[in-house]
């Protein structure tokens, strides 16, 4: 038996959605040079695709092994976050989820495609409202869970390691981009900032 036939139709929308909606982040904040992506058509927007298959696979791994997570209603964020050399957070793109996993398969797929579809052209023209990163900056997917499950639900998700990332002292400043909210998905994306109050590193001295 097809093992997408036991899939929520919403999580695996959803997880299609969150690659793309990753991807084109990652062309926006211009970590890559632009020939690094190619133009392909999804959900009928223009969108970029990675062209370079460990970036491509990444993204691919990372998301999908969130889904089985998804389906159980787990995932509470998803994170793009781009660091500088300290490994402190300089920015965040956070995809805020909220899915009901009782809902099955009653979802109608083209409104929900309609509702997502929407974040992809949105975030084609918020280039103004990110920071100019350093050159030298990397970045990671960081998902961020209501609860774990004991054990290990998928050999996708065993894919997921506790992270360490640093975070900041002071609550952040938040830029909303878009939201959607019907049944069974809610889906929030915005951006954080460190806030102006937050302590500077200190850097190192040698004597």
């Amino acid at each position: 038996m097809d093992s997408k036939s036991n899939q929520s139709p919403t999580a695996r929308i959803l997880v299609e959605f969150l690659e793309v909606a990753i991807t084109s982040v990652v062309f926006l904040k211009g970590v890559y040079p632009s020939d690094a992506f190619e133009r392909r058509r999804y959900m009928n927007v223009v969108v970029q695709r990675a062209r370079h298959p460990q970036l491509r696979d990444y993204i691919h791994s990372a998301v999908s092994g969130l889904l089985p997570f998804i389906e159980k209603g787990l995932v509470e964020r998803v994170a793009v976050i781009f660091f500088n050399t300290n490994n402190i957070p300089l920015e965040r793109f956070i995809f805020k989820l909220a899915m009901d996993p009782s809902y099955g398969s009653k979802v109608e797929e083209g409104d929900l495609e309609f509702s997502l579809r929407s974040f992809l052209v949105k975030l084609s023209v918020s280039e103004g409202l990110t920071k100019v990163l350093p050159r030298d900056c990397r970045w990671e997917i960081t998902a961020y869970f209501r609860s774990l499950p004991r054990v290990s639900i998928s050999k996708d998700a065993d894919l997921w390691i506790p992270t360490d990332t640093k975070q900041w002292q002071q609550p952040p400043l938040i830029t909303p981009i878009k939201s959607m909210s019907s049944e069974p998905l809610s889906v929030q994306l915005y951006l954080e900032h460190p806030s102006l109050s937050e302590p500077k590193p200190q850097e190192k001295k040698i004597l």
